[in-house]
């Protein structure tokens, strides 16, 4: 087995395997090596530091030390900048985002993140920006300048991501309610122009040759829908808060759109002011963990129901209820009833399936609210749908689809 080909995957197997399977690789290799290159060293080393049980980084000292690892009280920080830099340097995005988890989550490494010279040196994603304001509380003065400068990274990264999508699904929702005469070839209602147009069909082209087209109106009235994000803050929804934090910004943005953005656990917090003005700030507004209570939220958010037909009211949480079950069901069933147009995310990010109470979400679901998980990149269409009248039910069927295509 001397070709490139087996050179490469011998490598290969090498970086997964670790350096325990060193020896039996080399075995297979050209002239007994695994035949490793100077950069995939490095990988090598990067990948042992959290994944090797025989290699590790001595928190103590500050440098990599053989057997199993250590937790000593000294700061690595120098250590693990290098690391880190390594790590960026040689592995892509997505996975650096993952390896850079493990790091914190299987190593406790997460106190490193209070030296500003480490934090610089990570990439911002999602999983991080969770960690960070999860540890909000104990991040020292010195460090939380660059921990905000991250955090608003990922905002920044996120808003561009949705933004265009979510005005463009909301804007064509909500302008498709009037007709105009002001022509406009990206509003023309071709369903009513064709049906007021049939008497015109030209039998010998065999075409219609329209009298007259008819637009949708372009004007947006202020405020015609009212839309509440209530999220659950528990720790278990980090990603979540993230992602709905970001989208309720994009939603009290858009003059259409009366939003109100809260979050809850046993308490209720309603963060609209800060997540109109600056998201940053209403993340840190955010306190993950605690225990849940939904009808205290729910309760909370009827207040500001005032035409329960315009009104989009979604629900981002697990479901695992430490409040009144038996109110928190028949309130949302009275809103329903009213004509609010109600919606449960179990999940709204890019991970698997989430974890939460089947029971309730089944009870809901026979009401008349439909409990699903969404990623981000659905939502603009899932709330088109939403504003347009279309069946939520179908709606939640179709983002399941997608989601397993």
């Amino acid at each position: 087995m001397s070709t490139i080909v087996d050179v490469k995957s011998i490598s290969r197997w090498r970086l997964i395997l670790g350096q325990s399977a060193e020896q039996q690789l080399a075995d297979y290799g050209s002239g007994g090596s695994t035949g490793l290159t100077d950069e995939e060293r490095i990988m090598d080393q990067a990948l042992s530091e959290i994944y090797d049980d025989t290699q590790g980084m001595d928190q103590s000292s500050g440098g990599a030390s053989a057997g199993k690892r250590g937790a000593g009280n000294g700061k690595s920080a120098p250590h693990l900048s290098k690391w880190l830099g390594d790590v960026r340097s040689f592995f892509p995005d997505d996975v650096v985002s993952i390896i850079q988890h493990d790091a914190m989550e299987r190593k406790g490494w997460k106190q490193l993140l209070f030296e500003p010279e480490v934090l610089a040196q990570v990439k911002p994603d999602i999983q991080l920006i969770g960690t960070l304001l999860s540890l909000k509380g104990k991040i020292p003065e010195q460090t939380k300048e660059t921990a905000r400068m991250l955090v608003q990274t990922v905002v920044d990264d996120l808003v561009k991501l949705l933004e265009h999508d979510i005005r463009r699904a909301v804007t064509g929702a909500l302008n498709r309610r009037q007709h105009s005469p002001l022509p406009s070839v990206s509003g023309i209602d071709w369903k009513r122009t064709i049906q007021r147009n049939l008497k015109h069909y030209d039998r010998e082209r065999k075409k219609i040759i329209p009298e007259k087209f008819y637009f949708f109106d372009r004007a947006q009235r202020s405020k015609e829908w009212t839309v509440i994000v209530d999220i659950d803050q528990s720790g278990s929804m980090a990603d979540s808060v993230i992602w709905a934090s970001v989208i309720g910004s994009i939603f009290a943005s858009i003059p259409a759109l009366n939003t109100r953005v809260v979050v809850f656990d046993t308490e209720v917090v309603d963060l609209t002011e800060q997540c109109a003005n600056d998201p940053v700030d209403m993340l840190f507004g955010i306190q993950l963990g605690g225990g849940t209570d939904i009808n205290k939220s729910v309760a909370y958010c009827e207040t500001f129901i005032e035409e329960p037909k315009k009104t989009l009211f979604i629900i981002v949480s697990d479901l695992y209820e430490g409040g009144n079950r038996g109110a928190l069901i028949r309130r949302m069933r009275e809103l329903r009833e009213a004509g609010v147009r109600t919606m449960c995310l179990l999940a709204l990010s890019d991970q698997g399936q989430p974890y939460y109470d089947e029971n309730l979400a089944k009870t809901l679901s026979k009401d008349g609210t439909p409990c699903f998980a969404c990623t981000p990149a659905l939502l603009p269409e899932l709330v088109e749908g939403a504003l347009k009248g279309y069946d939520l039910f179908e709606l939640a069927k179709r983002v399941e689809k997608t989601k397993e295509r």
